[in-house]
């Protein structure tokens, strides 16, 4: 082993102390210190003050080190593929970039599937667009979804709405929708049986529609007041109600102004809350 000319001399020009070598390979000071002490990793200079000095060649032994240790090899194992003369290290280099690159693969994949799960998570419906278009009709669409988060995502109601569909399967949301139907058939038939507003079979589809909203948020009378009035104040839900029954959006909202009523909520001034 030589030595650098001079006391004070950082390094040859050709070779790293032991903090930009650490600095260049990404780790510690420690961890090279270690791996000169087992001999898998030795500096091939030192200062005249004794300071490591690692060489290109050495570099490259490093990254070696980090690719076998990358790979799940122990450092005793390493040092000896490192060291064996019979082991071609071209060869096995092939092998192991081999290795990373499926590794690679898997590891992106998985992001993939991160990604599937945080965008699950964000629109709270873990369905394909095919299977929500099976399940909530021809007519629905899927940016409705973003459009309720561009509206309400940043709500109290918006973050128990993720949480509590976060976990639905296909076969939960296909209960729900069916639920949903249900309630509408119910809505149009009492509407063309001239139920008046008010009335205890009106009061009672009232309650079943904010029972329904409860399984996304917890609704209440005055929130459900404020939704009546998007299904006459909004032509997309003023017609998606009447295209079930003539006249439906007008009277859904009097039967859920008249049931807040009963229950001392004024309709006129009832806010979000």
């Amino acid at each position: 082993m030589t030595h650098s000319p001079g006391i004070g001399d950082p390094a040859p020009a050709d070779g790293l102390t032991v903090g930009r070598a650490a600095a260049l390979v990404g780790i510690s000071v420690r961890t090279l210190h270690h791996w000169d002490l087992i001999g898998l990793v030795q500096p091939s200079d030192r200062t005249h003050a004794g300071y490591r000095v690692y060489s290109p060649e050495d570099i490259a032994r490093v990254h070696r080190v980090l690719v076998y240790k990358e790979l799940g090899f122990p450092l005793a194992e390493i040092a000896r593929l490192l060291d064996d003369p019979a082991i071609d290290a071209r060869r096995h280099l092939r092998t192991q970039r081999a290795e990373l690159a499926q590794r690679i693969s898997h590891l992106e994949q998985m992001v993939t599937a991160v990604d599937r799960m945080l965008e699950a998570t964000a629109t709270g419906i873990r369905l394909t667009a095919e299977q929500q278009a099976e399940i909530f009709g021809a007519d629905w669409r899927p940016e409705w979804v973003e459009e309720a988060e561009t509206r309400w995502g940043g709500t109290a109601q918006w973050a128990q709405y993720t949480d509590r569909v976060s976990d639905l399967t296909p076969a939960d949301w296909q209960a729900v929708a069916t639920e949903t139907e249900t309630l509408n058939a119910d809505l149009a038939t009492a509407l063309r049986n001239g139920v008046p507003p008010g009335s205890p079979a009106a009061d009672t589809l009232a309650d079943r529609h904010r029972a329904l909203m409860s399984r996304y948020f917890d609704c209440t009378l005055a929130m459900q007041v404020c939704l009546g009035r998007k299904f006459t104040g909004e032509p997309g839900y003023a017609d998606y109600y009447n295209s079930l029954e003539p006249g439906l959006a007008d009277w859904f909202r009097a039967i859920i102004d008249a049931n807040a009523r009963t229950h001392g909520i004024d309709p006129q001034s009832a806010t979000w809350e």
